[in-house]
């Protein structure tokens, strides 16, 4: 089985199009299945207080002009839907609200996500779930029983998912990994089970597929440098074309449970063992 790799873009793009379009460019050309952008409607997901809120950043001096100008709307978005169908890229983005996930519908992706923050916003749920289009579910900061709750809207609604195993820590250290949490969530809520990464360097993501992941997600940026809370935890170009490269490996040694015996072990055999050894 073939590992569905996805670059989260995000708002790594920082409100730049040109940016956007760059990393959507280094993901097609590393090999990624898909791209990945966040939805949020500001006034819904923030309270006004939280929007006044003082905080400098690229935008201006408050809160609200940081959210806004990191938020892409039809514009752009529609730009972004032209340029990934040009590469031949999948692209879809998590909703952070309705309204969100009602103006994505727009544009037709193949796939939808629910981020680790909106798995028990049941509303949200719903509308992602009536839509029918296979979906990838994170599970940072979540209980089973929180995750079985999310899970039941979706299959009420005969949506297909499958859960991507995460813990929201930006970036993560390896000992919050806990990858073998991915065969909990297989053989509890029998489905397919992939992982969303925090952490730098591509060691557990690697891990991750090796131990069956399904799925991949990892943010991506130009240069970690850069302004947002993101970039820390995200690969940059070169990570990401290694990163690929090394689960398309890992996926090629997996091979079967069946033992073989290859004809290069044979050729060896002749070589190294004595005849009444070969005659066993």
């Amino acid at each position: 089985m073939k590992t569905f790799i996805i670059a989260e873009i995000g708002i790594n793009h920082n409100g730049d199009v040109e940016v956007a379009k760059r990393l959507i460019k280094a993901a097609k050309d590393a090999g990624c299945n898909a791209v990945k952008f966040q939805k949020r409607t500001i006034d819904v997901v923030y309270a006004k207080e939280d929007l006044d809120r003082l905080r400098d950043s690229p935008w201006g001096t408050t809160n609200r002009e940081q959210k806004n100008g990191l938020e892409f709307g039809e514009k752009e978005y529609d730009s972004i839907n032209s340029y990934c169908k040009e590469l031949e890229i999948e692209w879809f983005a998590s909703a952070w609200d309705v309204e969100s996930q009602i103006f994505l519908r727009q544009f037709k992706s193949t796939y939808n996500k629910v981020a680790s923050a909106m798995l028990t916003h049941s509303k949200l749920l719903e509308a992602i779930a009536e839509e029918g289009k296979h979906t990838f579910i994170s599970t940072g900061m979540s209980s089973m029983e929180q995750i079985a709750k999310a899970l039941k809207i979706f299959d009420k609604a005969d949506c297909s998912y499958e859960l991507m195993h995460c813990n929201s820590t930006y970036p993560m250290p390896p000992e919050y990994a806990n990858l073998r949490t991915m065969e909990t969530l297989v053989n509890t809520f029998n489905c397919d089970v992939g992982y969303s990464g925090h952490e730098t360097g591509l060691i557990i993501s690697c891990a991750a597929v090796a131990m069956g992941a399904s799925s991949v997600e990892r943010h991506i940026t130009l240069d970690r440098s850069m302004y947002g809370s993101d970039q820390s935890a995200s690969l940059e170009i070169n990570g990401l074309k290694k990163l690929v490269e090394y689960i398309r490996e890992i996926e090629i040694a997996k091979g079967t449970n069946e033992k073989t015996i290859t004809q290069t072990e044979i050729n060896a055999a002749k070589k190294l063992r004595t005849v009444d050894d070969l005659m066993d």
